[in-house]
């Protein structure tokens, strides 16, 4: 048997990529997004308690001897509006958190000569 004759491989560099000349995450403007998440949120809470209330009836029947019968009823529909907002209102804080820190955090920039 015969060895087979192999070449030598041949590594090709490829150029490193320059970073995206777009705007960072440091934006001071992202305070304006929580501020207006924040009034999103005050008016979902604002919604959602509007709507439980909606959604919770109570009715009250008179009954023998002077003795009341109270009875509550439950809308679905509404309950079910107003445990959908206020799981909106959470998604959106959370993301008020993020869009606060987000504009007054920064990261430390690498130096333009220094090889880590």
């Amino acid at each position: 048997m015969t060895e087979a004759v192999t070449e030598p491989e041949t590594v090709v560099e490829e150029p490193e990529e320059a970073p995206p000349a777009g705007p960072g995450l440091h934006q001071p403007k992202r305070w304006l997004i929580a501020a207006g998440e924040v009034v999103a949120i005050v008016l979902l809470v604002v919604a959602a308690v509007w709507c439980w209330n909606r959604g919770v009836v109570r009715l009250e029947y008179p009954g023998d001897g002077g003795a009341s019968l109270t009875s509550t009823r439950l809308y679905g529909n509404w309950l079910g509006t107003a445990a959908g907002a206020v799981t909106l209102a959470v998604v959106l804080a959370l993301d008020a958190v993020r869009q606060g820190l987000l504009a007054v955090r920064t990261r430390p920039q690498k130096a333009a000569g220094s090889d880590m």
